[in-house]
């Protein structure tokens, strides 16, 4: 299954450029079984980056676009009247598939938001009472734009806890944004060929191979005292919680089994330790007035934990 793994991110690079990083950390995301939280500007290829992923783990895709007025059984579903029938009849909503795009996450008011949140807590559903179980394969990536705040609804820290990883997506280097140019331009870039690499059980059997991968008692240290140095230090307000170190743990054995190893090393958690805790950690105020990088105060946070031997 590892060759299968090996094809799926040699194919999934070949079709989204200029973000080999981000791609791998999508992929651990999933693998581990969490959700994540994609910010970028406008045109940098979120949901392409989320859709070909979809169709290569041979999994169902759906997009929400989110506005204000949207409401919650938009997403989750609701009962309709059978005139023929005279009965009420369930209309399933989009949250029921494998892989769902939440675009602009932060465009509808907070009770809409919540629906979705709950689901992807809970793994299931309530529609007038009655409830339904989303797929046992259920990973959602909801999206932010980091420029435009007017007439949005943020995330509350809370709720951003709930999401495995917060990736940045950042424009791609000359040259690969120049091969993206020419792939459209001239035509060559088809959407449709994508076709996929795995299918949903043996997706379900890599999960259960990565669930095997062995976190030693040195590592499991190491990334406590990580997420306990957060709560300590002068430069965050707001440390990170339990679920910071649990989301470390997963998504490392994820990475690790990507690397072709059945054991995390303390690389691995260094690895994901930025996207696992960039939106779980708040700065404190005088920090924030320098305009210091939260990403830099991780970095700093990590780089002062000695590693284990």
């Amino acid at each position: 299954m590892r060759t299968e793994i090996a094809s799926l991110l040699e194919k999934y690079e070949e079709r989204i450029l200029g973000q080999t990083t981000n791609l791998k950390l999508l992929l651990s995301a999933v693998l581990a079984g969490g959700h994540v939280l994609l910010e970028g500007v406008p045109g940098t290829g979120k949901t392409q980056m989320v859709r070909t992923l979809a169709r290569l783990l041979g999994g169902s895709f759906n997009r929400i676009q989110f506005t204000p007025d949207l409401l919650p059984s938009d997403i989750t579903g609701s009962m309709i009247y059978n005139m023929k029938e005279g009965t009420f009849d369930t209309l399933k909503g989009p949250i029921f598939t494998n892989i769902l795009l939440a675009d602009e996450i932060n465009r509808t008011p907070a009770k809409t938001q919540a629906a979705l949140l709950e689901a992807m807590e809970e793994k299931q559903v309530t529609i007038q009472g009655q409830t339904y179980s989303l797929s046992s394969i259920f990973f959602v990536v909801a999206t932010q734009n980091p420029i435009e705040f007017e007439g949005t609804y943020p995330l509350p820290e809370a709720q951003q806890d709930r999401f495995l990883f917060k990736l940045h997506i950042d424009f791609p280097s000359f040259e690969e944004e120049k091969n993206v140019l020419q792939q459209v331009i001239g035509n060559h870039y088809d959407e449709g060929s994508v076709s996929s690499i795995l299918d949903m059980d043996t997706f379900l059997a890599i999960r259960k191979e990565i669930e095997r991968v062995t976190v030693g008692e040195g590592v499991l240290d190491y990334i406590m005292k990580i997420v306990r140095k957060t709560r300590e230090t002068d430069s965050i307000r707001f440390g990170a919680s339990t679920r910071a170190g649990i989301s470390i743990g997963k998504s490392a054995q994820a990475w690790a089994y990507l690397a072709g190893r059945d054991y995390v090393t303390p690389d691995d958690v260094k690895m994901v330790a930025k996207p696992s805790l960039r939106h779980r950690i708040q700065l404190s105020p005088h920090i924030e007035l320098e305009g210091t990088a939260v990403d830099q105060v991780i970095e700093e946070l990590v780089g002062s934990v000695p590693v284990p031997r």
